[in-house]
């Protein structure tokens, strides 16, 4: 897999297949930043690896996810997924989430996260 394309498409049938982890070890830059909405991103592998486990760690009841759309450039992604689980603080979620994925060596370098509450 050479292609931003078939690397995408690969991540997103991961997380589709419930391996959320494996693709984020397998697709995510050390220096990874991520960012929902307007927080401030989280810096790091590490720090974003147990971001995505306590994520995980509070999730009750999932029902699905979906990719509604993707759409590939020379170093950027974008993936519209729709959402639909139950979390043990935010209760009921079911939403449109659209991702911003910024490529470099390979790899996830910043990703940005835009949804409605």
């Amino acid at each position: 897999m050479n292609t931003i394309k078939e690397k995408l498409d690969d991540l997103n049938q991961l997380v589709l297949s419930g391996k959320l982890m494996e693709a984020f070890e397998k697709y995510y830059h050390n220096d990874v930043q991520m960012q929902e909405n307007a927080n401030a991103p989280t810096v790091g592998k590490e720090a974003n690896r147990l971001r995505e486990l306590e994520f995980l760690g509070n999730i009750t009841e999932f029902r699905g996810a979906s990719v509604h759309g993707v759409a590939t450039d020379e170093n950027i992604s974008f993936v519209v997924w729709r959402y639909d689980y139950t979390h043990k603080e935010w209760g009921v979620r079911n939403y449109l989430q659209v991702s911003v994925q910024h490529w470099k060596d390979g790899l996830i370098a910043k990703e940005h996260f835009f949804y409605g509450n």
